[in-house]
């Protein structure tokens, strides 16, 4: 879909290589900037994988191209120019004073090559006091509050155990720069895209942060698995798992009370509407749990099933992996480096068609041929 797209990537490790990924999944030429010296320090965030790079490398820079530049030098400079005069989008995740010291600087860069989109992610900002401070994922997950929304209320708040942030900032900047290149089409002028780490981890807290802002009110953390607003909404244990419950209204608990087999909680005043069951939930979940339990997950989730209830059992990951859901979703990549591995691809399909990665990742100044080529094209 965006074979023509020529994009420079000057990352490391996540957000702008993820970026970088997005886009090559989508057949974009994504030729990957990395120094001399060891390149990008995803290549070594892990045991040896692949070609001695580890398997975050590739899962990240898969698809694209490395040219190993030098952008400290002018020889190395005058290369990446050269690069961008026959490129579309650049995309970074360097330190905000960086771009200033190398003399790549979107007001400088932009000024000699006015079509190009000029992508710049940052931990903080490009403003403010934090905006030269070390953003790593649970840095900013700490920083923004999202830590301490998350885990069990009875134990210390814990962190999201996946790089939401990093990537959703990934996302949000393809998502910016396609916004940009539409406006190219009808001006002939390219754009500063700018995101951060931060301002993606508030976005992701919009609604609490909509919340306080606007009631003055602060949500507390969920209980347990569970929702602030709705009863129940959370997952239970079984004899031999657990199941999870959607409960979202007060016609689902009439059809969840009759699965469990206790109608009489239907009519009762402290649990008939939602928001009587929000005032009595210490009463009325532990009653459901001790239900729960005397039954397995496969019957839970088939009664409630027919019974119209939303449920799903809680999956350990290789249990989710065995679902013939799993594989109906052709998320999974066909094999690639000969065999070697197969990767989680973008959660998009085109006309039915989902794009794939199209292969691994590059090795450290694979492509330096580039440089003295007309052409950026493979």
């Amino acid at each position: 879909m965006l074979e023509d797209l020529n994009v420079i990537e000057i990352g490391q490790v996540l957000a702008g290589p993820y970026a970088g990924a997005i886009l090559a999944d989508l057949g974009a030429n994504v030729i990957k900037i990395e120094k001399p010296d060891g390149g990008d320090e995803g290549r070594r965030m892990g045991k040896p994988f692949l070609d001695d790079d580890s398997l975050t490398f590739h899962e990240f820079n898969r698809g694209k191209r490395s040219v190993a530049l030098d952008l400290k030098s002018a020889d190395g400079l005058r290369a990446l120019h050269a690069l961008a005069d026959r490129s579309d989008v650049l995309i970074h995740n360097l330190r905000p004073d960086v771009p200033e010291t190398l003399g790549i600087d979107p007001e400088h860069f932009c000024e000699r090559h006015p079509r190009l989109i000029y992508c710049e992610i940052s931990g903080f900002g490009q403003h403010g006091p934090m905006r030269l401070d070390p953003a790593f994922e649970p840095l900013v997950q700490a920083m923004s509050g999202m830590v301490t929304i998350n885990g069990d209320p009875a134990g210390p708040p814990s962190r999201l155990p996946i790089s939401a942030v990093d990537m959703g900032t990934g996302m949000w900047t393809v998502i910016g720069l396609l916004v940009a290149l539409r406006r190219r089409e009808a001006t002939g002028r390219g754009c500063v895209v700018r995101t951060s780490l931060f301002a993606t981890a508030l976005g992701w807290l919009s609604q609490r942060v909509n919340t306080l802002v606007n009631e003055g009110v602060e949500l507390p953390r969920e209980p347990m698995s569970g929702h602030s607003g709705l009863v129940p909404y959370q997952s239970f244990s079984a004899s031999d798992g657990d199941v999870f419950v959607c409960v979202g209204n007060d016609r689902l608990f009439s059809k969840f009370c009759s699965t469990l087999g206790h109608p009489e909680w239907i009519a009762d005043p402290a649990f008939a509407t939602n928001r009587a069951r929000l005032t009595n939930r210490e009463r009325l979940v532990p009653m459901i749990a001790a239900t729960v339990a005397a039954q397995s997950r496969d019957y839970w989730c088939a009664h409630l099933g027919a019974a119209g209830v939303p449920c799903a059992p809680v999956n350990t990951l290789p249990e989710a992996l065995a679902l013939e859901q799993f594989t109906a979703s052709e998320m999974l990549s066909p094999p690639l480096g000969n065999g070697a591995m197969q990767l989680v691809g973008i959660p998009l399909s085109f006309d039915g068609v989902h794009p794939h990665p199209l292969g691994i990742g590059p090795k450290l100044g694979a492509d330096n041929a580039l440089l003295n080529s007309p052409a950026t094209r493979r």
